[in-house]
């Protein structure tokens, strides 16, 4: 009986161990299926092979379409910024690093599925009409974007210039879709603006504090940027708010000579960091500070994306400025261009930047230092406000309202800037009655 029972035992013991080998051996066997080339590019192959015989209609199924819908579906699966790139959209790209482009100006993403706007860009059609950030793009010529997908999207809001698109818009505080008519065009923008919307930059009188918008960050943003304050310096100015709202970003290396205007050398700016111990990359101020240390305040939304983000982590982190307004919008990866043999090409995530102490910014955004919000009103009121001068006439009712509109972020800001020449105006004082100067 006890022999029995040992032998049962035994028994039982062995059978859980074999269950739960042959559980880690199936496990195991599984996650190395997953990881074999080989038995994955079978499996495509016959996948392949089956739509093209079966499929129900045959002029869809030729090699060189299933091969582009494959490498797009896959590249989409990735992230909403990596894609496969037809030749003529990659073409489109090229055209756009140049500066001009036929379309209505709006810079979009995939946000949850849909057609979301980053930002207008100054000057353009979109911006005129009114297309504001968070926007969402729900049909473009009555087609839903949602069936376009981003690559597509972007497709048919391009074109030549003086034929027009409509597009169907949804906004958070509206409660149905409205279309807009915008007649395309050559879009060829401004970077550096005043508080006119001009390139005169007076300083504010009689604080003498100084005031540029960035709209995006484009080839000649810092060569531009630097005459705006040369103009200012020559006015005596005594403080700086950098308006970087609706800023969608832009080039990198403009993002980071912008802030190379206002640091030390050797001051960190930004770092990417991709894969593999040899991804990484530093950029380092090489210059001096162009303004001589005087306080700035830089103001965001959730609109200030990418380059955006990058000037204003990099300068909040080295206490170089006053970051102010909303949380921003948290595009903070590395897309590389990769061409193939037939004029298409891959943009692909390789790295994400990263602020001077180490702070991720994809995703995450730029946390200002002072919260400062603005409804959905109010930042409508601004965007028209902006481009009052290029819209079509308005009644004076309505003209005097926008002109009376206040901007709490900017009165914000520019009190802060005084409140920091106060101090330092007292500081300085203390300092000579310290030394027993007059």
């Amino acid at each position: 009986m006890k022999k029995r029972l040992m032998y049962s035992v035994l028994f039982l013991v062995l059978a859980v161990n074999l269950f739960i080998g042959a559980q880690i051996y199936l496990t195991s066997a599984q996650a190395a299926d997953k990881t074999n080339l080989y038995q994955q590019m079978d499996i495509f192959v016959r996948v392949l092979e089956k739509v093209r015989q079966e499929y129900v209609d045959e002029d869809k199924v030729a090699y060189d379409e299933l091969m582009r819908g494959a490498m797009k579906g896959m590249l989409s699966t990735l992230d909403p910024h990596s894609e496969f790139m037809e030749p003529r959209k990659h073409e489109d790209l090229r055209h756009d690093t140049e500066g001009a482009f036929g379309g209505v100006g709006l810079v979009v993403v995939l946000k949850d599925g849909a057609l979301t706007v980053v930002s207008p860009m100054e000057d353009t059609p979109a911006f005129k009409a009114g297309i504001i950030t968070g926007d969402k793009i729900v049909k473009i010529e009555g087609k839903s974007t949602e069936k376009l997908g981003l690559t597509e999207s972007v497709r048919h809001l391009r074109g030549e210039s003086g034929t027009t698109v409509t597009i169907t818009v949804m906004r958070s505080n509206w409660q149905e879709p409205r279309d807009f008519e915008l007649k395309r065009q050559q879009i060829h923008v401004s970077t550096v603006k005043d508080i006119e919307g001009r390139s005169s930059f007076p300083v504010s009188k009689p604080d003498k504090i100084g005031y540029v918008r960035l709209t995006q960050f484009g080839e000649q943003t810092t060569a531009d940027l630097r005459e705006a304050l040369k103009k200012l310096k020559k006015q005596d100015m005594q403080g700086l708010i950098m308006d970087l709202r609706g800023n969608p970003g832009g080039l990198l290396p403009q993002a980071v000579n912008v802030c190379d205007l206002f640091l030390e050398r050797g001051k960190p700016i930004v770092s990417t960091e991709g894969r593999g111990s040899q991804s990484k990359e530093v950029w380092n101020a090489r210059g001096s500070d162009f303004i001589d240390g005087k306080p700035i305040v830089i103001l965001v939304n959730n609109g200030s994306a990418s380059a955006s983000e990058i000037v204003a982590g990099c300068l909040q982190d080295l206490g170089r400025a006053f970051i102010m307004g909303e949380q921003t919008f948290g595009k903070g990866s590395v897309q590389t261009i990769i061409p193939l043999q037939d004029g298409s090409a891959l943009r692909l995530t390789t790295a994400k930047y990263y602020t001077p102490s180490h702070k991720v910014i994809h995703e995450r955004g730029i946390t200002p230092d002072s919260i400062v919000p603005m409804s959905a009103e109010e930042e409508e009121t601004l965007a028209v406000k902006r481009s009052m001068a290029m819209l079509e006439p308005v009644d004076e009712e309505r003209r005097a309202k926008l002109e009376a509109a206040k901007d709490v972020q900017m009165d914000r800001a520019t009190d802060f800037i005084k409140g920091m020449m106060l101090y330092k105006d007292r500081g300085a004082g203390q300092r000579k009655m310290a030394a027993g100067k007059p």
